[in-house]
């Protein structure tokens, strides 16, 4: 069922290029050094370039576990939404259906933009914690959201014993003060969007 698997790699970054590559996907570095807000940028980056109905606002520390495509794929389906969520087993308000750290977007959704950004399914501005928060609130709000339980795509993250804890996890780590702070400043924008 997936289609195309496409890796956006952070310039120098040779070992995750090479690793990448081994994949036998596409792989394509981006044409900025990497820093705050990378994933949210590569992710709008990307998006503008593929023309795939669904996207999977993925990362290089998932393993996929068979028929996740089939499960998000069918709840979009039935429940029209354009973002699904997917289980990563490890995220407990994820493994409720209350949240995704990974979630399935539509294009037909994705080209709404995010609440205030038309041309961004993501808001660049956070360094890297609560961007998936407004997501899923926003969609949530426009009456887009879905959780697909069975679609589970694992997150190896070291906070649940998957993974190593490395630089890239500890810059993204960082900020969640900051972050946080944005998200609650930012949350009044779909709050009113509600209210209309």
């Amino acid at each position: 069922m997936v289609e195309k698997i496409v890796f956006l790699c952070s310039k120098g970054d040779l070992l995750e290029v090479d690793a990448c590559w081994l994949t036998g996907a596409d792989v394509t570095t981006v044409p900025w050094e990497a820093g705050p807000g990378d994933w949210a940028r590569k992710i709008n980056w990307g998006f503008k370039r593929t023309k795939e109905p669904y996207v999977l606002l993925g990362a290089d520390d998932l393993s996929f576990h068979p028929g996740w495509d089939v499960a998000a794929l069918r709840i979009a389906k039935q429940s029209h939404c354009g973002l699904i969520g997917t289980n990563d087993l490890g995220n407990g308000l994820v493994m409720r259906g209350g949240h995704s750290t990974h979630p399935l977007i539509s294009r037909e959704y994705g080209e709404q933009g995010t609440i205030d950004e038309p041309d961004k399914i993501l808001h660049e501005g956070y360094a890297h914690q609560w961007v998936d928060n407004e997501l899923i609130d926003t969609a949530r709000v426009r009456g887009q959201w879905a959780f697909a339980k069975d679609s589970i795509v694992e997150h190896l993250h070291p906070f649940w014993h998957k993974g190593e804890m490395d630089d890239t996890y500890r810059k993204a780590l960082s900020t969640p003060a900051q972050d946080h702070a944005l998200y609650l400043r930012r949350k009044r924008l779909w709050r009113e969007y509600a209210r209309v």
